[in-house]
């Protein structure tokens, strides 16, 4: 009981760690469970692990077969829920640089590495692809942290982000499928003969079959609503664990590729119920990965770490991280719009992830107890390039960002919480004038609205912390917020300004600060006068945005105090000479305006001294 309470309170405090320091989780997680395991046996009194999840005999956590019972369990649900995220949708609009990654780049790091993987360490062909096979991935949990605070140019992040998350399921079915054809071959695996490509083309065809089937039969039950809210979570678990035993009964190793197929069918449903699943496994998937890893790592023994503390391990690690990487990159970015030093600064950014060690440590386990040999390499091997690209990642992205010279001087980009006819119309004019901007609301009509008129935006709960996961937005620095909730305003800038409003963070004034103009706050936005319903209005009536040349200082100081007369008209930019947006503050005096400046107003068309 108390190793297994340490366990769960262990993985938890890896996690707060992580998110404290901004790391990938699986640093510490791992970290901490070499510390608890092999590492241990230095230090105790018995030279026994100070945590034990396999022991000789009936002790231990998970005597016999358990371990490898709860570890095939665990990682169908991790597999599942990564899954449920591939949109082939998505996989269409990211761009070719993107699928090419997933795809050829994918095919030329599965052959490489195979190839050093075999003449380096020595392994047989098939358990050389089945390493590089699994070293494909890279991660979001692993990605998003080391760039979350690196401001970077948006196609820079929108490349790492999506490989990251796409590549995961992508890289976890090729694994599968090398794995199975490795488990079924003759003579532990290194002779095929007909029946054992007949036994291969089994499981592929049960695989997919039950996959398909069970995502459609799923689907049709949600559809139906034969599954009451209360008991949808618990429904997809037990359906997910009940398709990998079945699928396993009928055709042995086939029940991780079912589910990953099961996941990637209901993924590309339109299915509102699917968004509370994959919440509920998002939880689960964080808890059995904080168990996981503690659990695996603790597993390792000093023996099998001692496999790889060599010479030839660090040069299958060098060769990874400098040519095999590269060249994937590279190759997969041919005629794309990136520059040489964007593509180098991609390339050495490709740390490993959770699925790629999960995977593995099932996988060596599986293949251990079937007898392979040299399968005892598979598990510490990928460890070593999980560790290796982590550390080495985190610790030189910003450095190596800063020498090709990808890293932004000035975060220019521009964040809007709402996406109401205001938010859209001041976007288009930002768009139009050479400004990133974003637009976030969790109303679903308002975003579908702002995509149509070819804005950037995403429905997002301001509530939520999701937004502080996406690295596409690191290159943020104004913060805007004009949602008609002066709560939700607050709220917005309180909780975004440290992160997205570095250059300015304002908010439209409310109803109450309307009434008392020489008393508004300093994060007051655009006008003294105007709340949401005023600046509602005005583009109701006119939804346009004209601009007038400034002549002085004192010029502009007049023009403002037209505006504020005129009902229909709401200032909200300056461009200066050199065409650059300046944002109105609700005290616009003190901003610093010059002769031949423009002053851009929503609204009725001012006249101004025959202007």
């Amino acid at each position: 009981m108390l190793e297994l309470a340490s366990i769960i309170i262990l993985g938890i405090m890896a996690q707060l760690v992580a998110w404290k320091f901004k790391i990938p989780a699986i640093l510490p997680l791992i970290l901490t469970g070499l510390f608890v395991g092999p590492f241990s046996t230095m230090f105790s009194a018995d030279g026994n692990k100070w945590i034990e999840p396999v022991w000789n005999g009936q002790f231990g956590l998970f005597p016999g077969e358990s371990l490898f019972n709860f570890v095939s369990l665990s990682i169908a649900l991790i597999l599942f829920e990564g899954g449920l995220t591939l949109k082939k949708d998505e996989i269409k609009s990211v761009g070719p640089v993107i699928y090419k990654l997933i795809t050829v780049g994918a095919l030329i790091t599965m052959i490489t590495a195979g190839i050093a993987a075999h003449f380096i360490i020595g392994l047989n062909w098939p358990l050389s692809f089945l390493f590089s096979s699994l070293i494909i991935v890279t991660g979001p949990t692993v990605i998003t942290p080391i760039l979350r605070n690196l401001p970077l140019k948006k196609d820079i992040s929108t490349v790492l982000k999506w490989e990251g998350i796409l590549i995961d399921p992508v890289g976890a079915l090729v694994a599968v499928l090398v794995f199975e054809f490795i488990s079924i071959g003759g003579d532990h695996g290194t002779e095929y003969t007909k029946e054992t490509l007949v036994e291969f083309g089994k499981i592929i065809i049960i695989g997919f079959s039950i996959g398909f089937t069970s995502a459609y039969v799923f689907a049709t039950a949600l559809k139906q609503r034969w599954i009451p809210h209360y008991l949808l979570n618990v429904v997809a678990l037990a359906l997910v664990l009940g398709v990998f035993v079945l699928s396993d009964l009928f055709a042995h190793e086939s029940g991780l590729l079912a589910v990953v197929i099961m996941g990637m069918v209901l993924g590309n449903m339109n299915i509102a119920a699917l968004k509370d699943v994959l919440y509920f496994k998002e939880t689960i998937s964080i808890l059995l990965i904080s168990i996981l890893f503690i659990l695996l790592s603790a597993n390792i023994n000093l023996t099998d770490l001692e496999l790889i503390y060599n010479w030839n391990s660090l040069i299958l690690f060098g060769i990874v991280v400098l040519i095999v990487r590269p060249i994937g990159v590279f190759f997969s970015s041919r005629k794309s719009a990136l520059t040489r030093n964007e593509k180098i600064f991609i390339s050495w950014v490709g740390p490993r992830g959770i699925v790629a060690a999960g995977i593995a440590s099932l996988f060596g386990l599986k293949l251990t107890m079937q007898g392979v040999e040299n399968a005892n390499y598979i598990t510490p091997l990928v460890f070593m390039i999980v560790l290796g690209t982590v550390l080495l990642n985190a610790t030189t992205a910003k450095i190596v960002a800063r020498i090709t010279g990808v890293l932004l001087k000035k975060s220019e980009g521009i964040l809007i919480v709402g996406a109401s006819d205001p938010s859209r119309l001041i976007a288009s004019y930002l768009k139009n004038n050479n400004r990133r901007v974003v637009l976030i609301d969790s109303n679903r009509a308002n975003i579908s609205k702002a995509k149509e008129e070819g804005l950037e935006a995403f429905e997002s709960d301001i509530y939520a912390d999701e937004i502080f996961e996406n690295i596409e937005l690191n290159d943020i620095g104004f913060l805007l917020a004009l949602t008609g909730s002066p709560a939700i305003n607050e709220y917005a800038l309180a909780k975004l300004r440290g992160v997205f409003g570095e250059e300015g963070a304002f908010r439209l004034i409310s109803g109450e600060e309307m009434q008392d103009p020489n008393n508004n706050p300093e994060e007051g936005l655009f006008s003294q006068t105007d709340d949401f319903i005023n600046i509602s209005e005005v583009v109701r009536d006119f939804p346009i945005i004209n601009e007038v040349k400034i002549d002085s200082y004192e010029h502009y100081l007049e023009i403002m105090e037209a505006t504020m007369k005129e009902v229909k008209t709401i200032p909200v930019f300056v461009k200066d000479v050199e065409n650059k947006i300046h944002i109105i503050p609700a005290d616009y005096s003190k901003l610093k305006v010059e002769a031949d400046f423009k002053l851009m107003y929503i609204g009725k068309k001012l006249v101004i001294n025959g202007i």
